[in-house]
């Protein structure tokens, strides 16, 4: 066959972004409940950084590793179908047991199981739509991937507020002072990571390759050292743009972490002047938390398909850019709101953002990487990720009871002033450029 890619439907490209509802979702639960878990659990608010160690860690790790051997496996489902279904099994099975830590460390290692099999699907996930759609239906691909985001963190951070709506008790804990609210939410999202992922992959699944695609990737070693190798290779090789995406993803993965681990504490000071995990104010300032996250991620939800003319006509990167300055004046301003009912004009800031930085970061990413290498380029570009969401948590600690005097708000106001710095580096990435393609092992059929 000629290698060419067959243009998908608008429905087939929602079908085969479905899983990302359920990998999202997972993530929503985590951003919006972990903070207070590790503070229900006896955690105290400076250390909070280094108990989030997990996902940038295991990212690390895993993203580069799983994205480099997914490039180079051939089973009957395809190249990236066995890792992002084991990844979403075991998730589930994370997210079920969350909920029931019986104490801090046993929370905090739960989530480094839960987080390498986020990163275990999040990876393939990214590669099998570069793999799968043509480059003129990238913008599409990755902005409604970016829309199912949006929309699977809305109902994460919302179904607390939910079941409290539908007459659960807000009070309600249980011997480990979760509320039980939060044990139901984490059981849905169990539900939905598994069961989103089965959906795409039965209703789009991988392109077939030729004969002699599938003979050069049997020829590929597998070695760990041949694995290292490519890794050390692509890194070596990477094209420029996107070695300056990096500082537009240093300074806003760093401001985004900064958000969600500060995010319930400030809300406790600023409207419920608590700072006592035990308190009603405090577990009131996280269901509120779950508001304001469900309505930013609503936003982005709209914002993504909104997005799709605008990135078509204007470019990924001015776009992003616009999007980031909304963020950056958005954090600044959160300290000063007084009233519930404000907070969710921030919040509209931050949504656009959100949702430009699910899809428009991608879209400049795929057209500039040789697709034949979409597996582990996914995977170090996931690196430009968990790296600043690292160096936070290693750093933040030592600048919390210092130079930001012990206060939250002053942690949002960082936020905000790194937000505007990763505009400015957006606007230095060039235009994507399409990296040569290496040889053969590439082609695909058509269906």
């Amino acid at each position: 066959m000629n290698g060419i890619k067959p243009r998908l439907s608008l429905a087939q490209i929602v079908n085969m972004n479905v899983g990302f509802l359920g990998i999202q979702f997972s993530f929503g639960l985590q951003q919006s409940n972990m903070s207070p878990i590790y503070k229900y659990l006896g955690a105290d608010e400076a250390t909070l950084p280094l108990l989030w160690l997990a996902g940038p860690v295991t990212g690390l790790l895993v993203q580069p590793l799983v994205g480099a051997v997914s490039d180079r496996t051939v089973t009957r489902w395809g190249r990236r179908t066995p890792y992002f279904l084991f990844g979403a099994l075991l998730c589930s099975l994370g997210l079920l047991l969350m909920p029931m830590s019986p104490a801090l460390w046993f929370a905090a290692g739960l989530l480094w199981i839960l987080d390498a099999a986020n990163n275990m699907t999040m990876e393939p996930y990214r590669a099998y739509v570069s793999d799968r759609l043509d480059e003129s239906q990238h913008v599409p691909g990755f902005m409604i991937q970016s829309a199912f985001t949006g929309l699977a963190q809305t109902l994460a951070y919302l179904t607390p507020s939910l079941l409290v709506a539908m007459g659960m008790s807000r009070d309600a804990v249980g011997g480990n002072h979760i509320p039980q609210t939060t044990t139901v939410a984490f059981g849905l999202g169990a539900l939905l990571s598994f069961t989103t992922v089965w959906w795409s992959v039965r209703r789009v699944p991988e392109l077939p390759m030729t004969p002699r695609a599938l003979d050069a990737l049997r020829a590929q070693p597998r070695t760990p050292g041949a694995i290292v190798g490519e890794i050390v290779s692509a890194l070596r090789e990477m094209p420029e743009t996107m070695r300056r995406l990096w500082w537009m993803k240093l300074c806003q993965w760093y401001a985004m972490m900064c958000y969600w681990i500060y995010i319930v504490p400030s809300l406790a000071r600023s409207l419920f002047g608590t700072s006592d995990a035990s308190s009603a104010g405090f577990r009131e300032a996280g269901l509120l938390n779950g508001q304001i996250g469900g309505f930013y991620n609503f936003v982005a939800f709209l914002a993504a398909l909104a997005m799709l003319p605008l990135t078509r006509r204007l470019g990924a990167r001015r776009v992003h850019a616009a999007c980031l300055v909304a963020a950056g004046i958005a954090m600044w301003s959160l300290p000063l709101v007084r009233e519930r009912a404000w907070l969710f004009v921030p919040m509209l800031g931050i949504g656009v953002a959100w949702a430009s930085m699910m899809g428009n970061p991608y879209v400049m990413l795929a057209g500039c990487i040789p697709p034949e290498r979409a597996g582990v380029y996914m995977g170090i570009f996931n690196m430009f990720i968990v790296i600043p969401m690292l160096l936070q948590m290693l750093t933040l600690p030592l600048l919390y009871d210092t130079v930001l005097r012990g206060d939250p708000a002053n942690v949002l106001r960082l936020a905000g002033t790194l937000m505007l710095l990763a505009a400015l580096a957006t606007l230095r990435v060039k235009a994507p450029a399409r990296a040569p393609s290496l040889p053969p092992p590439a082609t695909l059929d058509r269906p």
